[in-house]
């Protein structure tokens, strides 16, 4: 099987997921985030990679507003904090990163 940018794997729920993604660990700053995904978007990136501790949630979500590419077309990944497991905290903590990511 040839994997590239475009190769989609099916998930169990029936949704198709990019097998390969935009990692955004260590992207920080407005400028950098915004720089950086734009150029993995124009580039053919449809997966993008965050957590609620790289802090760049919402640059990433403003910077996929920006790009103009229909959100249904974008899958985004996250991570909740250590510190927010549990059902009350992660159900918190996902709404959080739903605001910030838009």
């Amino acid at each position: 099987m040839d994997i590239n940018i475009s190769t989609r794997i099916k998930l169990n729920n029936g949704i198709e997921m990019p097998i390969l993604g935009f990692g955004t660990y260590l992207i920080k700053g407005e400028k950098t985030v915004k720089e950086s995904l734009t150029a993995a978007l124009d580039a053919g990136y449809r997966l993008i990679d965050t957590a609620q501790m790289y802090e760049n949630e919402e640059y990433i979500g403003e910077a996929i507003q920006e790009s103009r590419i229909p959100r249904e077309e974008i899958f985004v990944t996250t991570k909740l904090d250590n510190n927010q497991h549990g059902f009350d905290k992660a159900k918190r903590a996902f709404d959080e990163s739903m605001r910030r990511l838009k």
